[in-house]
């Protein structure tokens, strides 16, 4: 099994010690008894695109180019062919600034916003099913041996989730390696983090598993989508819309993936069983099911 403690195959890893991202806060516990707890920090960032305000979203704070990039391109706001200018944050203010080559104008947009269920940057546009219009994801293959090493590695690795709890986590893997892992108060706020560096970078989306800690919502299942990755898992449940959304898209959408155990409601045809799930441990030590307070 992979040692959990390794990380130098991750581009970008958790970062439990930045205290930056947590506060320790005092208090009581049921017996009255002094306690110190380590909490996430949650801060406004207000995204501008060039002099349009698109939206304040709350966030850890912590790679902030990323998430504004990566929620513009995933409201299909930015496609891959728009030509970028300019990063601009401004700490103090609380603001970032994309600012393009070609001028836009998102108002009509912005009045057709609704609200979702998810938390924090939990917002869809009215049109943003549009996106999806003959969309053809890859096909290539999951093997269950990666999906079992992934869920071990990404559920005891380091993270703010095992130190101060109520965050989500979002990864981006290839094949069984775990390459970008962003946390934030919001999933859809760490999934935009991970499709604005993918952005940012050029990676190529096509031969990746997404992996999120959250419910596979259709909100998670178009923002993967549309950012070309095929796969999608999550140790969480699902919901009816995004297991329709998925289907429609032929996206894999694997859930419940707890120690040998996952459920597949879309795609399954990628799967190829390499793995005897009696030879896989259940989980156990101080894991996401035994860690931090979600």
């Amino acid at each position: 099994m992979v040692n959990h403690t390794d990380l130098s195959n991750l581009v970008i890893a958790p970062d439990p010690d930045n205290e930056h991202l947590t506060r320790a806060v005092s208090g009581i516990d049921h017996t009255g008894a002094a306690v110190d707890l380590s909490v996430v920090e949650e801060r406004p960032l207000t995204i501008f695109l060039n002099s349009q305000e698109i939206v304040t979203a709350m966030t850890i704070g912590d790679y902030p180019d990323y998430l504004a990039l990566g929620f513009l391109r995933n409201q299909g706001m930015l496609s891959v062919g728009d030509e970028i200018t300019g990063i601009d944050y401004d700490e103090e203010l609380e603001t970032i600034v994309i600012r393009t080559a070609v001028k836009t104008n998102f108002e009509d947009k912005l009045k057709k916003k609704t609200r979702t269920s998810g938390c924090a940057v939990g917002t869809v546009f009215g049109d943003m099913m549009e996106g999806l219009e003959g969309l053809t994801l890859p096909k290539g293959e999951v093997r269950t041996s990666w999906l079992y090493a992934l869920a071990h590695r990404i559920n005891t690795m380091p993270s703010l989730y095992l130190t101060a709890g109520a965050i989500h986590g979002t990864v981006l893997c290839h094949r069984d390696q775990p390459l970008v892992y962003m946390e934030d108060v919001g999933r859809h706020n760490a999934v935009d983090k991970v499709a604005g560096w993918m952005l940012l970078e050029g990676a190529q989306a096509d031969d990746k598993i997404l992996y999120t800690t959250g419910r596979l919502t259709s909100e998670m299942v178009i923002k993967t989508a549309m950012m070309g990755i095929p796969v999608l898992a999550s140790r969480s449940g699902f919901t009816a819309w995004g297991v329709e959304i998925a289907r429609q898209v032929g996206l894999t959408l694997i859930g419940r993936m707890r120690g040998k155990r996952f459920v597949c409601l879309s795609g399954e045809g990628r799967l190829v069983w390499d793995a005897d799930p009696d030879q896989v441990a259940e989980e156990s030590g101080k894991s996401r099911r035994k860690g931090a307070r979600a």
